[in-house]
């Protein structure tokens, strides 16, 4: 039966990527107009299935919350539709009068989009969107545990696509996922870009497919609560974004770091948003679960904070809305200093900056390089002098390491695939958007002449060269006038030097 599944999964990857070559053909001679018709229709159609959509993702993965995932789904439809519907896709895109060059923007052609559990509906509107507006086809490839939801909204924004004029066979997705298949929608010769959401193992196979990637990397983002921020407003904050569909975002807190002459004021302020802190004992328990042979137990992902509490033996509070426990040490065997994509955190005591940057680097560096990391303070020197120490892509500041980092409260571009750069393995640190899914080829005038090069002029042999060269050349030696001569002044080179 397994290798049925596989040969049926593989053929229709095989029909699908033949089918988006010839849909994406017709494509990408589309208008601007066009495309950004197609983008709107796929946008409205995000936001009127929001709802029923989030509620498969929570129904089939078990992941998350109803609400949450809706908000998600309207974070793609609406948020990241502004953000491209006027980024110019086709033809000549900018003109550098100054140096006459014109960039034209040329599509890759059939994009990978793959599909993580966490964010399943969600991805597929955001990699949907970003992918035809550049003129692109996609072929997804969903996470088995949310296979349903993912088919379901590839479908609709299929529908809607080409309900608003798009050739059939732009968007497709892949309806019995297996391993095999995915690594033949990766490597196949009709794919030309990997759009790569998931776990580490998966975003390696995408850099190891031979093709064009972009990919992600985990997220074990620090936080510090510097003494100068806003208690109440950080502590809001930071359990809001936390507790964001139960933590299943990869730019959410996984360690609060806060002085020790503040600490008392961020505990008070936390405690006030529904946080419940961990005794030594209960702390235990929960760390025996959060982590199994050192690798994050995928059985809290996504769970409210209750159920965890539940699987762990402890009693919380019925309005419990996220756990910390209070950590000194950062590693395998310290459970709490691991990425936690659920309502769970630690927190870091310190004395001053200089110890909270190096406890923040030494978080990123157990596995967040290059992804995120947050900040609370009003003090700009601070703001700065940790945004120029922290090796990580994106420093939310004063806002929710989770919006801020998908750029839902921030400026960056809004996505779902954060890049995580060199630091993380990735080829970019960007937010990925449409403009990543486009090449652009340069239209170069001629601006100025090459001057004309002339050769250096040689000098006449003298009189000891030249009576040596005529003796040579009489002995018949085989040698050309022009070698003997080369040969004569190397000699005297050497000689004189």
């Amino acid at each position: 039966m397994t290798l049925d599944a596989d040969l049926y999964s593989i053929q229709e990857v095989r029909t699908y990527l033949a089918q988006a070559k010839e849909a994406q053909a017709k494509f990408a001679t589309y208008s601007q107009e066009q495309v950004d018709r197609i983008i709107e229709a796929m946008s409205k159609a995000g936001v009127e299935h929001a709802d029923r959509l989030a509620a498969m993702a929570v129904e089939e993965t078990g992941f998350g919350n109803i609400p949450d995932k809706r908000m998600k789904n309207l974070f793609a439809a609406q948020d990241v539709y502004a953000s491209v519907k006027d980024v110019k896709t086709v033809g000549i895109i900018r003109k550098d009068e100054e140096n006459k060059v014109w960039e034209v923007a040329q599509p890759f052609g059939i994009v990978a989009g793959i599909v993580p559990s966490t964010n399943p509906t969600s991805t597929v509107i955001y990699k949907s969107m970003v992918s035809l507006k550049a003129r692109n086809a996609i072929v997804f490839s969903p996470h088995p545990s949310a296979a349903k939801c993912t088919l379901e909204a590839a479908r609709l924004m299929a529908q809607a696509a080409v309900a608003a004029g798009a050739p059939e066979g732009l968007i497709h997705c892949v309806t019995k996922p297996t391993l095999p298949a995915t690594n033949e929608l990766m490597k196949h010769k009709l794919t030309n870009l990997i759009l790569a959401t998931g776990g580490t193992p998966m975003v390696r196979a995408a850099y190891s497919s031979g093709k064009p990637a972009y990919g992600v990397g985990p997220g074990n983002v620090p936080v510090y609560i510097h003494h100068s921020a806003d208690f109440a407003a950080a502590a809001k904050r930071i359990v809001q974004s936390k507790t964001f569909d139960y933590g299943t975002i990869c730019a959410s807190e996984q360690a609060l770091v806060v002085e020790e002459s503040a600490k008392h004021r961020l505990i008070d302020a936390l405690k006030r948003e529904g946080a419940y802190f961990l005794n030594e004992q209960e702390k235990e328990k929960v760390a025996a679960i959060v982590t199994i042979n050192g690798s994050l137990n995928a059985k809290i992902v996504g769970r409210s904070p209750h159920v965890i509490a539940q699987m762990a033996g402890i009693t919380i509070p019925a309005d419990t809305r996220v756990l910390i426990a209070e950590e000194n040490n950062v590693g395998k065997a310290y459970p709490m200093s691991v990425e936690k994509l659920a309502p769970v955190l630690a927190l870091y005591t310190v004395q001053g900056d200089s110890e909270a940057f190096a406890r923040c680097r030494e978080l990123l560096e157990h596995g967040g390089l290059g992804h995120t990391a947050g900040i609370h303070a009003q003090d700009d020197n601070v703001i700065a002098a940790y945004g120029q120490a922290m090796p990580a892509s994106r420093i939310p500041v004063n806002t929710g390491t989770t919006f801020g980092g998908i750029g839902a409260t921030t400026g960056v571009q809004p996505a779902f695939t954060l890049g995580c750069g060199s630091l993380g393995g990735n080829i970019t640190s960007d937010n990925i958007g449409a403009k990543h899914m486009f090449n652009i080829k340069r239209v170069a005038f001629g601006i100025k002449e090459m001057p004309q090069s002339t050769p250096a002029p040689q000098a006449p042999a003298t009189q000891a060269e030249e009576a040596v060269l005529q003796a040579v050349s009489s002995m018949n030696v085989g040698l050309s006038r022009d070698e003997i001569k080369n040969i004569i002044k190397s000699v005297l080179t050497e000689m004189t030097s």
